[in-house]
């Protein structure tokens, strides 16, 4: 009853907080001619830091139509007529509209605009208003040019960039000088194309003939700012209206990289695992005709290598609660991510739609809890663990602990320093709702489910001593811990490198990521290369009579995840133009969360791949 009443509490909250909000026009309405077009504003920032963002009316935009008197005067002095409808609705700015879950994590903050545009109507020219900007309002608006800021914009779910000014004869290294210039662009262009009276296309331009010099911010301005339109007729259909955006990204400039990116991967991959497979089974087909044609008198004197330890290598690890529950998140992970990528290759989940992608991730997780809580308990149970709750716990916690921790560092930053990036209220409720409510409950569900159900026997094909074996002290650089995790991490890393490039240019940049056909392909390539290096490297730690291969075929296959990490430093210094304490946090933090994520992902697939290997060639021996 507590969590029922706390749960109407959060939704009677949630419908107060947005009945002051503007109801979303539907994209794909069908307008009639002179129907009122809405254009929704959305924030401005820095173009090189793609997460610091901030609310449109941060700067002192016009937040309210010209009136008929102002417009006719104004008019007069530009030596223009005015050729747009006298009867067209009037709209308050900085009103908010209702959004998505998707599109509040991701930053955005629509709201209204006082722009009157009416459909097919063509205007050459219109005063949006004129503002009096004193010195602060100068100050804000010259910071913001300096800092390369861009606005968005959207007509129904189009959006629109352009930047708010220009910064002329500027010194690279220096900046500002005496002989710079900064201009404001106070005039937009809207290129608005449609289609059976649809709007299939949206583009916002600057007019540099109508630029305004604010250079010295101590002078008192009075801006006038003001817009068209030009209305279009496309051949493009609505449901293509969003391939232009990923046309004028990646495809099809690109796209020929990316296949070929992807051929390169491929036959690396198969040239691995096909030199591997056949090391393997030679080596292994001698280790198995040298102990079978052993007798039991020369066998005692004999007997080296990974047969050795027979007694000693299903000998469960230390700390087996962790153990499982690393496994089961991974698991859950691994699932998870072959969902959404096929989701997405089926449009079920929209590429192209803002947010969507994060809030698939959101959804899904706690959609595939069920997974954690049933294959960590299984294997919890196989290792005769009875402290099963702590397991179940654990499993729920292990990746959304970091990520809650995490998420507390940078939107503390983020609402420091004024970001949308900080998120909303109701969207922390909304994704604590869907983990208390569906994600903690499918963990405990799958938890109960395989301790009541799932089988409790581990066959382990041989038996385990009391007393474990002594492990050889001195091994070789080469056959050290320290060579097989670096082994581990870079050779499943440069499998995915080419791709990794633009997976971070969409991330932390203004692209869009549409292949997910290639992503997915690049995934099974990732997980099928960490899988046969681990289980090499597990054979090498084998024969050197290393029985504690557990946790050490977990973190050779979650290494990758570690090598991402350092590439992620890479690519923040080299490879794109980002800067800011706002910006490196959001970027470090969730790269860390990303890359906690390969590990988990990675290092379950590792570990049972190398567990059926284990089971296979000691199932292959006769043992004592």
């Amino acid at each position: 009853m507590r969590s029922l009443g706390i749960l109407c509490l959060f939704l009677l909250q949630s419908q107060v907080l947005g009945a002051t909000k503007i109801k979303r026009v539907k994209a794909g309405k069908v307008y009639k001619d002179h129907d009122d077009v809405h254009l929704v504003v959305n924030k401005v920032g820095p173009f090189n830091n793609p997460m610091e963002t901030y609310r449109y009316y941060s700067l002192p935009f016009c937040q309210k139509h010209s009136s008929t008197a102002e417009e006719e005067n104004a008019a007069r002095e530009e030596a223009v007529s005015l050729n747009h409808r006298r009867d067209q609705e009037k709209r308050e700015g900085a009103v908010r509209h209702r959004q998505r879950l998707g599109e509040s994590i991701v930053g955005d903050r629509r709201e209204s605009s006082p722009y009157e545009i009416s459909f097919g109507d063509s205007v050459d020219w219109r005063l949006l208003c004129k503002e009096d900007l004193d010195t602060d309002d100068l100050t804000l608006f010259k910071d913001a040019i300096h800092n390369n800021y861009f606005f968005e914009m959207f007509v129904e779910d189009l959006p629109m960039w352009g930047y708010i000014g220009d910064a002329v004869d500027e010194d690279l290294i220096l900046g500002e000088s005496s002989s710079s210039r900064t201009f404001l662009f106070p005039h937009l262009h809207f290129y608005i194309g449609h289609n059976n009276n649809r709007i299939v296309s949206a583009k916002v331009t600057t007019d540099m003939e109508r630029r305004v010099d604010i250079t010295d911010v101590n002078v008192p301005k009075t801006v006038q700012f003001s817009y068209s339109v030009e209305w279009v007729e496309e051949t493009l259909q609505w449901k293509d209206r969003m391939t232009r955006y990923a046309d004028s990204r990646f495809l099809p400039g690109s796209f020929e990289i990316h296949w070929l990116s992807i051929i390169n991967s491929f036959v690396l991959v198969l040239l691995l695992t096909a030199f591997l497979t056949i090391i393997l089974l030679r080596v292994l087909k001698n280790d198995f005709s040298r102990y079978m044609e052993l007798d039991d008198d020369a066998l005692e004197e004999e007997e080296s290598g990974w047969k050795l330890i027979h007694g000693d290598v299903f000998r469960f690890p230390e700390n087996p609660g962790i153990f499982c529950a690393a496994v089961g998140t991974g698991n859950q992970l691994v699932i998870l991510t072959l969902f959404h990528l096929c989701l997405a290759l089926s449009n079920i989940i929209s590429t192209t739609r803002r947010g969507s992608i994060t809030a698939g991730v959101v959804v899904l997780y706690c959609l595939t809890s069920i997974v954690g809580g049933y294959t960590s308990m299984r294997l919890y149970r196989q290792m005769n663990g009875k402290d099963w709750v702590r397991c179940t716990l654990l499993t729920a916690g292990l990746f959304p602990a970091p990520v809650a921790v995490v998420f507390m560092w940078v939107n503390t930053v983020a609402l420091a320093h004024g970001s949308t990036s900080a998120l909303p209220f109701t969207a922390i409720l909304t994704v604590t709702a869907l983990y208390v409510f569906i994600s903690l409950p499918l963990t405990v569900f799958g938890a109960i489910l395989a301790k009541n159900h799932a089988s409790p026997d581990f066959n382990a094909p041989t038996r385990t001593t009391k007393v474990a074996r002594e492990i050889p002290s001195e091994v070789a650089w080469y056959r050290g811990r320290t060579f097989q995790v670096l082994i581990a991490g870079f050779l499943p890393f440069s499998a995915i490198y080419i791709e990794l490039h633009y997976i971070f240019a969409s991330m932390w940049g203004h692209q869009i990521y549409t292949l997910f056909g290639i992503l997915l392909i690049a995934f099974c390539l990732l997980v099928t290369v960490t899988s046969f290096i681990t289980v090499a490297l597990l054979y090498f730690q084998l024969a050197r009579e290393d029985h504690r291969w557990w946790w050490a075929s977990y973190i050779n296959g979650g290494m990758t995840g570690l090598f991402i990490y350092v590439y992620s430093f890479f690519y923040y210094f080299h490879r794109s133009g980002m800067s800011g304490v706002l910006q490196s946090s959001f970027y470090f933090g969730y790269m860390a969360v990303i890359s906690f994520a390969f590990f988990l992902m990675l290092g379950s697939a590792g570990f049972q791949t190398s567990l059926v290997f284990v089971k296979y060639i000691y199932s292959r021996i006769k043992c004592d």
